[in-house]
């Protein structure tokens, strides 16, 4: 438990959390390695998790066809996260499908899985480990928001620009 303490002090969504308040989230999270290439869970399934990345990294990616667009085996790789970055943070707000899908980037990807209804109910229990936590969620969240809306904005730019020949 106590690695995975100190892999959760590394996250910002766990910023200014006392170590007693780690640990119990410690005390309800597991370790899963992942390879280069798996599948960690794909856009548009259940998310019942939050992961945080202990080692390696992770591609969150989309699949075009599921906007309409002509069926291909290329997946858009919207972001790559590293080390004490989390993800699949959206479920804990409303449970809904998954916005994206996540797949291991490198070999020996390590990542802490945390369910939601356990962290839940730690946040009912401890009101002040559920404050911090949902304030540092928001705040990652917005700035998630903001790069996703600085990366369209730069594709409709260099888009909409007159092709020089």
């Amino acid at each position: 438990m106590s690695s995975i303490v100190s892999i959760l002090r590394q996250a910002d969504i766990f910023y200014e959390l006392t170590p007693t308040q780690l640990e119990l989230i410690a005390s309800i999270g597991t370790e899963k390695t992942f390879q280069r290439g798996d599948l960690i869970f794909a856009e548009k399934t259940e998310g019942k998790e939050l992961y945080i990345i202990a080692n390696g990294e992770v591609e969150i990616e989309l699949d075009p066809a599921l906007v309409g667009r002509e069926t291909t085996d290329t997946l858009f790789v919207i972001a790559t996260l590293g080390r004490g970055q989390s993800f699949g943070e959206v479920a804990l707000v409303d449970e809904g499908m998954r916005s994206a899908g996540a797949r291991a980037a490198a070999h020996d990807t390590r990542l802490v899985v945390i369910p939601r209804d356990k962290l839940m109910l730690l946040c009912d229990t401890y009101p002040q480990l559920g404050y911090r936590l949902m304030r540092n969620l928001a705040a990652d969240l917005a700035m998630k928001i903001r790069n996703a809306d600085l990366n369209i904005r730069e594709r409709l730019y260099w888009q909409s620009r007159p092709k020089t020949s």
